[in-house]
Formats: structure tokens, sequence, C-alpha cells
């Protein structure tokens, strides 16, 4: 090998070098993160005396069905078999009542979820903002959730390549 390829090999490997670099990856633990907010606490807290509360109506309500039903059998031989399909049905629409009310406060579109997005939704997206703003501070390109219940927390647009694979596969 001669001096000239030597030097030409030295300068190939420093500029492929300086191209190549590696990214920067973080860390968070963002349930501490979270948990250590006071705004968060308070509004746990609040969210679950808001549950409980409706946990307790729902139980009650249950209760009613339970002493229906009771009275039912007590009384059942007394009962004409009209009278005794009437009560069944004031049973079964209390019963049907009381599911819709559990469904409208715990459902997945229900009260708790919506009260739990207009409390807690802001923090998190303070919490996130902070995030972003750290990753642009240092220079982060990936931070990811140390917990593993968020998964990705930022990432740098430029590592998206989404666009990329849907114009390879030729979608728009």
């Amino acid at each position: 090998m001669n001096f000239k390829h030597v030097i030409t090999a030295f300068i190939l490997t420093i500029g492929t070098m300086t191209q190549i670099q590696a990214q920067k990856i973080a860390l968070v633990d963002i349930n501490e993160v979270l948990s250590s907010l006071p705004d968060y606490d308070n509004a746990q807290k609040e969210l679950d005396r808001i549950s409980a509360e409706w946990r307790q109506q729902v139980s009650q309500e249950f209760d009613k069905i339970k002493s229906m039903y009771n009275k039912l059998q007590a009384e059942q031989v007394l009962l004409s078999a009209e009278d005794k399909v009437k009560k069944e049905d004031e049973i079964i629409k209390k019963e049907t009542e009381v599911r819709e009310l559990q469904k409208a406060k715990f459902g997945p579109e229900g009260e708790l979820f919506k009260k739990r997005q207009e409390m807690v939704s802001p923090i998190q997206d303070k919490v996130f903002a902070a995030i972003e703003n750290y990753a642009a501070e240092r220079g982060f390109d990936i931070i990811f959730d140390k917990g593993g219940a968020t998964g990705l927390l930022f990432s740098n647009p430029e590592y998206d390549k989404t666009a990329d694979i849907k114009k390879k596969l030729s979608i728009k």
C-alpha cells in the first residue's frame, strides 16, 4: 500500500465517522414524574373519591334489587302467576336500569373516563411538553418510558420513516 492509498482510506474513514452519529436515547419513568406532581396527586384523589361515591350508589341500587328479589321469593306462593310475572319484570327492569347506570358511570365512554380526561390530560400534556423541550435542549433523539406503560415518549421526527414505507408500498 502506498502513501496515497493510506491517506485516501484515512479520509474516507474520517468522513464516514463524522456522518455516522449515535442516536441519543434516554429513559424516563413517567409514573414517577406524574406521581410527584401535586396537581396529579390531587386529581387522582378526587377521581378516587368520585369513583367510590358512584360505586356506593350502584351498590345501593343492586341491594334494592336483591331486596325486591327476596320479597318476591317470600311472597311468590301468595301471588297469582300474572302478579309473579309482573314482579319479575319489575326486577328485570330495575336491574337493566342499574346496569345502564353502571355503564354510564364506569364504561369506556362513561362519566369517570370523561372526568379523568378532563382532570388528568392537561397534567399529562404538561409533562409530555416538558419531555419534548428537554429532548430538544439536550439533543435527545428518542426517549422511552422506563416503566414501559407508555412506551415511546418522544422521537425525533427525522427518524420517522412511515411516509417512506407508505411511498414504497404506493399508499397515499
